[in-house]
């Protein structure tokens, strides 16, 4: 096979935008193209027409045409495989099939066909690979943004810090009445007060919040400001994955606790604050079947004020579900039994004071499919140029709004990114963890069914096992606090509260 050209052009034969693979000039392009509309029989429904010199496999676009122009023996079976892929490139950099649209992303287009074609033979290459080809991402180039961007924080940190040096100085040496350290030598004290107030106003300015502050330096003797310290670096490049989506390790060892996806508490809290945090732990077969589901819940106490510390917490179980209670030992059982109330067995003693207690906790286990959250369907199938995947969620608990949704597929490594299909919601593709995240903001009664499609190179158990988190200020198991009261009178007592429900682990097998 050898393939003269590729052009996308109108039915008039105007070339929109055309690539040569041989020696040919441009006036030659233009005539096969404007000859090509001649040529079509209109009764009869083909896909290429010959001349004396040339073949012309062609397919409609709308109001446009994909034209292959090759010579006479070359192989229609795989000219017709090229036009399908070409064809299949143009709508991954055009929205509309549209003239104008074409024109604006013509060098996309080039550039994409030649990663077709080369010297006129085809290539073996996938839409996937194309993609992947065309993007010319680079990890260096991260890196080296990263160290640049580095260097820049640290020097505006120490501008800030010398400012500071220089404004406590000049503050020392006003309520000392002494001159300004390091502006003396032919300037007086007024001057140097002058410049110091300057300066100072020049490299001050708001301070942004930082994760961990930079320690101030040992004070003597400075040379020039030095940008590249590799420490810092390597920690600032490490600030600048996680930023991309990485998870990174920390340096103990540990994986990062549950405890930081919580939602943040309430600025404003009351003397008496109540914490009802709940963690899922579920794994589903790929087929449907659940293996396992456990749900943990717990109740926290906390009295920040010593005439508050002698009360009583009234629980609303609307529990359907099946769960098992169970109460601190120094709560009073039968109290809770019988009236659903929280209080101590002695009643004459108070809570301990500004310690997080928990007096209620209770667990839900189950292999009941019906009573998953959020069911996921993951359909794998194999086709000729890899996997079409096609994944779909549903909210079974529709009273739980579920908050930064994200499902993760693996995807195989070296070969590139997915093609997306359809979708609800948003994506983003890790390239170094070989993750394909699905991120959904908000997924609730209104919002309760999705899916997303895309197709990639790999066998269907690389997609497997999907990752599902997320969380949510409602809690799974309906049991709340309706009420906190005084042991003394049943005097009503003002409380805060806040609700979690998080995820410890959620896998499709």
């Amino acid at each position: 096979m050898v393939l003269l050209a590729a052009a996308v052009c109108t039915k008039a034969g105007k070339a929109i935008v055309s690539r040569q693979f041989v020696e040919m000039t441009r006036t030659r392009v233009e005539g096969l193209l404007a000859a090509f509309p001649k040529l079509m029989n209109t009764g009869k429904q083909h896909t290429f027409v010959e001349t004396e010199s040339v073949r012309y496999v062609y397919q409609p676009l709308e109001k446009l045409y994909m034209v292959l122009v090759t010579t006479k023996n070359s192989n229609i079976l795989e000219d017709l495989e090229t036009l399908r892929l070409f064809s299949r490139v143009i709508p991954e950099y055009c929205r509309v099939l549209e003239e104008g649209e074409i024109s604006d992303h013509c060098f996309d287009l080039i550039f994409a066909f030649d990663e077709i074609v080369a010297l006129g033979y085809r290539e073996n290459v996938n839409l996937a690979q194309i993609r992947t080809f065309t993007e010319m991402d680079s990890h260096e180039e991260k890196v080296f943004r990263a160290v640049r961007e580095t260097q820049e924080r640290e020097a505006k940190a120490e501008m800030r810090r010398k400012a500071k040096e220089l404004q406590q100085a000049r503050r020392d040496a006003d309520r000392s009445g002494k001159k300004t350290p390091g502006f003396s030598g032919g300037f007086g004290s007024m001057s140097s007060s002058s410049n110091a107030t300057i300066i100072t106003d020049t490299l001050m300015e708001p301070e942004k919040p930082k994760a961990s502050p930079i320690p101030a330096r040992a004070s003597g003797s400075s040379k020039a400001l030095k940008l590249s310290a590799r420490g810092k670096e390597v920690d600032d490049f490490v600030d600048k994955l996680k930023s991309e989506g990485q998870v990174i390790m920390p340096s103990t060892g540990k994986r990062p606790t549950e405890s930081s996806k919580a939602p943040t508490p309430p600025v404003n809290t009351e003397s008496v604050h109540l914490r009802c945090e709940e963690k899922i732990s579920l794994t589903c077969g790929r087929d449907g079947g659940l293996q396992n589901m456990e749900v943990l819940g717990m109740i926290t106490l906390r009295v920040a004020d010593e005439k508050n510390g002698r009360i009583r917490l009234t629980v609303n179980n609307g529990d359907k579900k099946g769960v098992q209670l169970q109460t601190h030992p120094n709560v009073d059982k039968k109290l809770f039994t019988t009236d659903s109330v929280l209080g101590l067995k002695n009643p004459d003693k108070s809570f301990p004071l500004n310690n997080d207690v928990g007096v209620l906790k209770w667990r839900l286990q189950t292999t009941d499919e019906s009573l998953i959250p959020l069911t996921i369907n993951c359909w794998p199938s194999e086709s000729a140029t890899g996997c079409d995947v096609n994944i779909e969620y549903e909210l079974q608990e529709e009273a739980l709004e579920l908050n930064d949704v994200v499902i993760s597929i693996p995807i195989p490594g070296g070969v590139g990114a997915p093609v997306i299909g359809d979708l609800d919601g948003e994506y983003r593709h890790d390239s170094r963890r070989n993750v394909l995240e699905w991120c959904l903001p908000v997924v609730d009664v209104n919002n309760k069914t999705g899916s997303l499609e895309f197709s990639v190179a790999g066998q269907p158990n690389d997609f497997f096992p999907v990752n599902v988190s997320f969380i949510s200020k409602g809690n799974y198991c309906d049991i709340t606090v309706a009420k906190v009261s005084q042991v003394d009178g049943q005097v009503p007592v003002r409380f805060s509260s806040e609700t979690s429900f998080l995820v410890d682990k959620y896998e499709i097998l």
